[in-house]
């Protein structure tokens, strides 16, 4: 009776271990494709400029960073754009922040800086000197970078404009970057579209800037998301 027994209890626990596998394997193929659809981590996007980035003159949600973050969000791109964007900044003062502007955790950059330079008269050639080392060291941290040019005041003359705006096809090209030729592309020069001050878009203007913009930031996103994946 006791051989029996022990033999009963034997039959008993290879039953239960069975079924404790069993149930086992239907958690774990329950859980895994929730696993599989977990959502890719949001891409980390600094915006790095003056005032036209900052959204000076506007309510916060009005400003160009929040503008093409609800514009991301509508299509169902997972993104984190963080504003740095500090009004009166120059190239050089851009570059003098860049290591606490775009922490280590950043994707991608929006430089969007030079306006100013412009507008104070400065030698193009100090532009060029603080994108190039911008570009350089951005390049050397891996972040990849969406280059928005601007154009030059005709007030300032044609030599002046063309080495002002040259400076960034040809960084673009140097640095193989992608580029918006010109930050304000629908806006410079249209009353309806500026503020009072005639330089800095309004809600209206800024609208113009972020869908004039957008695919390329879309481009921006995808190639991060290629790395991640390669």
């Amino acid at each position: 009776m006791r051989g029996r027994s022990y033999g009963d209890g034997g039959k008993l626990r290879h039953v239960v271990h069975a079924a404790v596998c069993s149930v086992v394997l239907v958690v774990a193929m329950a859980l895994a494709p929730a696993r599989a659809e977990m959502p890719a981590k949001p891409v980390k996007i600094v915006a790095l400029g003056d005032s036209l980035t900052a959204g000076l003159g506007l309510p916060e949600s009005e400003g160009f960073v929040p503008r093409l973050q609800a514009a991301l969000a509508a299509k169902g791109i997972a993104v984190d754009v963080v504003n740095a964007g500090v009004s009166g900044d120059t190239s050089s003062d851009a570059m003098a922040r860049l290591d606490w502007s775009v922490p280590d955790d950043t994707d991608a950059v929006i430089l969007e800086v030079g306006a100013n330079d412009m507008l104070r008269g400065i030698k193009p050639q100090f532009t060029r000197t603080a994108l190039d080392t911008i570009l350089q060291r951005l390049r050397e941290r891996h972040i990849a970078v969406l280059l928005c040019g601007m154009r030059a005041a005709p007030n300032l003359g044609a030599d002046y404009a063309r080495s002002f705006e040259s400076i960034y096809p040809e960084l673009a090209a140097k640095y193989d970057v992608p580029l918006y030729p010109f930050f304000l592309d629908g806006v410079a020069a249209d009353l309806g579209r500026l503020q009072r001050d005639g330089l800095h878009p309004n809600a209206t203007g800024v609208d113009v800037v972020v869908a004039c913009i957008l695919p390329k930031v879309e481009q921006l996103v995808a190639q991060i998301r290629d790395r991640r994946s390669s």
